[in-house]
């Protein structure tokens, strides 16, 4: 998916790799994620996690008429609060694609792949 978007001195082409990089990099700097995780519930893709270069296989974008959807699939650390963190990575997400892009990105899924214990 490539998105076109008007400026005042010519068109920006904005592709689906620099949408999941910026809102990957947003989403494992918010405390309690550890990491992103693929989209597939595979057996052999529960064990793995993303590293910067392969964000764009856990973050999914939708184009809806008016604005965007997107999808975030993680790892959170064992004995973090849920739901404390889902909330602080879809408004930390949809805070820095809006900011960023100046696109307008209406809703933020995340979705939990695995729990995983810190040591």
């Amino acid at each position: 998916m490539v998105t076109d978007k008007s400026a005042p001195y010519g068109g920006i082409t904005i592709s689906k790799e620099a949408i999941a990089e910026i809102a990957g990099d947003a989403a494992t700097e918010c405390y309690g994620v550890v990491a992103l995780s693929p989209r597939s519930r595979l057996a052999k893709n529960l064990e793995s996690v993303l590293e910067r270069k392969d964000y764009e296989q856990g973050i999914y974008i939708r184009r809806k008429k008016d604005d965007y959807e997107v999808d975030v699939y993680i790892v959170i650390a064992y004995g973090v609060k849920v739901t404390e963190v889902l909330s602080e990575v879809q408004k930390k997400v949809a805070y820095v694609l809006q900011k960023t892009f100046g696109l307008p990105f209406r809703t933020v899924n995340v979705y939990v792949q695995d729990i995983r214990e810190i040591s």
